[in-house]
C-alpha cells in the first residue's frame, strides 16, 4: 500500500506529486548565501568490513589510501576560495574508519582547519579497534573536540554476529579512555533489536556504557539496505525490520535508563546530558563534503561525489567529482530543513527565519502538514515553534524508513555499481 500514501505525504511536504530526481550535472559553486555551512570529510577505508554497514567503505590498502589522500587535499583546495572569509559551523569526520591511517587523517584535518574558519566543533567517528596508542591525544592536539565511539554492543556474541573486529572489553575500554581524554563530548553508538538480542542484553549494554559517564548515547536498529554486504548475501526479504513491539520496548528502556543517568532525549535515536555539546551529523543545514561518496547541500542543490576512488582522484583538481545532483527549489529546501529539525525533535520559527529570511513562516509554508501531525499526536505547538512528542519520535523513524532510507537505497545502490550514473528518479 506504500505506493498509495507515499505520493500524498510527498505532496504535503514538498508541494509536488513528482518523484525526486538526481541528474548528471555540475551543481553551482558555493556562495556567500550559505548559512555557516558545515564541512564533512569521508574516509572510505576500513581494515574490517562489517557486513551490516550501509556506508561506502573499502578494504584498506596503502596505495589506494595515498590516491585518496592526495585527491582529498586537492578537493579541499578547490573549495577554499569560495568559502574563505566566512564562518564554517563545524567539521564532521566519518567513514569508513577515519583513523585507519592516523597520520593521513591528521594531515587532512590540519589542512581543513588551516584553510577554513571553523567556529564550532570538530567531530570524529571512532572504531574501538583503531584507537590504540596515542590516537586520542593526537586527535585532541589536531583540534578534534568531540568523538563518537562505535561500541555497537558489549556482547561478544553479538559483536561477532555483526562482524566487528573488537570484543566487548575493548569497546568499554575505548569508551573509558575517550571519556578521560578531556573531549568536549563523548558519544557512544549502540545497535539494538539485533537477531536474538533480549531486553536483558540490551539493558546490560546500556548500563555498561552509561556507567562510563558518556555525554551522549545514540542507538540504532539494523536497517534494511539491500545493497549492503548483508543485504546482498541474505537478500532484502531476509533483512527485515525488528518487530514493532521490540523496537518500542527497547526504546522505552533506553529512555528510562538514560534518564536515570541524567541524559535527556535530543533526537529520534539519541540521548544527551544537558549543557553538553551534541554530537550529530545532521544538525547542519548547509554543508560541503570532501571524499568519495560525500554529499553536499548548498540550498539550491544537493549532490553526491562519485564512490569510485580512482575516478574521484582523476576528476581533481580540474573539476569537482560530482556523480549526481538534485536541483532544489525554495520549498524543497524548506522541506529538507524541516525534516532534519523534526528528527532533532524541535522546529523553531526563529531558526527557520534565520535560514530563509524574516518573512518565512513554518505555519504558512507547512500548515496542513503540521496540523495533520498535531492531530496524529506527533507534534505539539509551543511558543515559537513545534516540539515532537514521544509518539511522534517513534513514527518519524517509520517515516524515515519509508522515505529517506529508500532514497538512499536507490541512490547509493546505483552509485556503488557505476562511477558516473545516468539521471535517476528516487
Amino acid at each position: 500500500m506504500e505506493w498509495m500514501w507515499k505520493p500524498l505525504v510527498r505532496r504535503l511536504a514538498t508541494g509536488r506529486w513528482s518523484r525526486l530526481r538526481m541528474e548528471r550535472i555540475q551543481p553551482p559553486l558555493p556562495s556567500n548565501g550559505l548559512k555557516q555551512p558545515g564541512l564533512y570529510l569521508h574516509v572510505p577505508f576500513c581494515r574490517n568490513l562489517c557486513p551490516y554497514c550501509p556506508y561506502h567503505k573499502l578494504r584498506y590498502d596503502d596505495e589506494q589510501y595515498a590516491v585518496f589522500e592526495k585527491a582529498a587535499h586537492e578537493e579541499i583546495d578547490l573549495y577554499t576560495p569560495y568559502l574563505r572569509g566566512g564562518l564554517v559551523s563545524s567539521l564532521y569526520i566519518g567513514g569508513g574508519t577515519p583513523t585507519v591511517h592516523l597520520e593521513g587523517l591528521l594531515r587532512l584535518t590540519r589542512h581543513i582547519l588551516s584553510n577554513f574558519d571553523v567556529a564550532g566543533g570538530v567531530c570524529i567517528e571512532l572504531n574501538p579497534a583503531d584507537m590504540d596508542g596515542q590516537c586520542l591525544q593526537r586527535l585532541r592536539e589536531a583540534g578534534v573536540s568531540m568523538v563518537s565511539v562505535g561500541v555497537q554492543s558489549t556482547s561478544d556474541r553479538l559483536l561477532n554476529l555483526l562482524g566487528r573486529n573488537h570484543d566487548g572489553a575493548t569497546a568499554i575500554d575505548a569508551v573509558r579512555r575517550a571519556v578521560r581524554s578531556g573531549f568536549e563530548a563523548v558519544n557512544a553508538d549502540l545497535m539494538f533489536a539485533l537477531p536474538n538480542q533480549t531486553p536483558a542484553q540490551w539493558r546490560t549494554d546500556l548500563r555498561r556504557v552509561l556507567a562510563e559517564g558518556v555525554d551522549q548515547v545514540s542507538t540504532y536498529p539494523v536497517f534494511s539496505f539491500p545493497y549492503s554486504d548483508l543485504g546482498v548475501r541474505l537478500g532484502l526479504a531476509s533483512v527485515r525490520r525488528p518487530p514493532e513491539r521490540t523496537l518500542r520496548d527497547m526504546l522505552r528502556l533506553t529512555d528510562e535508563l538514560a534518564g536515570r543517568h541524567g541524559l535527556e532525549r535530543c533526537a529520534v535515536w539519541s540521548w544527551l546530558r544537558p549543557a553538553r555539546n551534541k554530537f550529530s551529523s545532521v544538525s547542519r543545514h548547509h554543508y560541503i563534503g570532501f571524499g568519495p561518496s560525500a554529499a553536499s547541500m548548498l540550498g539550491s542543490c544537493l549532490y553526491v561525489n562519485t564512490f569510485d576512488v580512482e575516478q574521484y582522484a582523476a576528476s581533481l583538481p580540474s573539476r569537482r567529482p560530482v556523480a549526481l545532483a538534485m536541483p532544489m527549489g525554495r520549498r524543497m529546501e524548506m522541506t529538507y530543513w524541516l525534516y532534519w529539525r523534526l528528527y532533532e525533535l524541535h522546529a523553531a520559527e526563529r531558526d527557520f527565519q534565520a535560514v530563509f529570511g524574516p518573512g518565512a513562516s513554518l505555519q504558512r509554508t507547512f500548515g496542513p502538514l503540521l496540523r495533520g501531525l498535531g492531530r496524529a499526536g506527533w507534534l505539539r505547538r509551543e511558543p515559537g515553534g513545534y516540539r515532537v512528542t514521544e509518539r511522534g519520535a517513534y513514527w518519524l523513524h517509520r517515516l524515515q524508513n519509508a522515505f529517506n532510507l529508500s532514497y538512499i537505497n536507490r541512490l547509493w545502490g546505483r552509485c556503488r555499481q557505476t562511477a558516473w550514473p545516468e539521471d535517476m528518479n528516487l
